[in-house]
């Protein structure tokens, strides 16, 4: 019989840190969401302090839009924010093997989800700033919970100006977000329509 590996032991210290402002919060979630399972503190502290790691380069960590955010700040220092949000249970430990990787807890999804859904909003926006085509694979697999959430969220701006977008994107996805994004289509045009018979 092999011998069981030793896991990595994981020390965590704040630092003395009783808060986090929310934009330092909203970075540190932000960063970890690219090594969510993949990766562990020390590789998130890279991220977050804007390092050229070959590690970080292979990955094309570099790309986060939070790479560099705490480039100002010391590897500890750095360290430490990642820790309290550990401590405070926004991020977690969960083991592979011997390997301590980060993985988020329910209510740091919970921030990182919404603050992630703005983020593909803008980037919606954008691409329809700049004018067909619209490329929208990159929405394709993630998070079912956001996606829908996206979509709720462009509901809400009441504006038909995300229907060319839309479909796009519904020639590309899955049968039930397709379904979901042709009740939206129908809503803002809907909504369009009204506002227009009102004036």
């Amino acid at each position: 019989m092999g011998r069981k590996s030793r896991r990595v032991p994981v020390q965590l210290d704040a630092r003395g840190h009783d808060e986090l402002s929310r934009a330092d919060l909203h970075a540190v979630l932000r960063g970890a969401d690219e090594i969510i399972a993949q990766g562990g503190r020390t590789l998130l502290m890279r991220i977050l302090r804007g390092s050229r790691n070959k590690d970080v380069l292979e990955r094309g960590l570099d790309a986060s839009p939070v790479h560099g955010y705490f480039k100002d700040l010391s590897d500890e220092e750095t360290l430490a924010r990642i820790d309290w949000t550990i401590l405070n249970d926004y991020l977690q430990i969960e083991y592979s093997d011997r390997l301590p990787l980060l993985v988020y807890s329910k209510k740091g999804w919970e921030i990182e989800r919404e603050n992630y859904a703005d983020e593909l909003l803008e980037g919606i926006e954008q691409q329809l700033n700049s004018g067909p085509p619209y490329e929208m694979e990159y929405l394709k697999d993630r998070d079912r919970g956001m996606i829908l959430l996206l979509l709720d969220k462009i509901e809400s701006t009441n504006d038909r100006k995300f229907i060319p977008a839309l479909n796009a994107w519904k020639k590309i996805d899955y049968k039930k977000v397709r379904i979901r994004i042709g009740q939206l289509i129908r809503s803002l045009e809907t909504t369009s329509n009204q506002s227009q018979a009102n004036t």
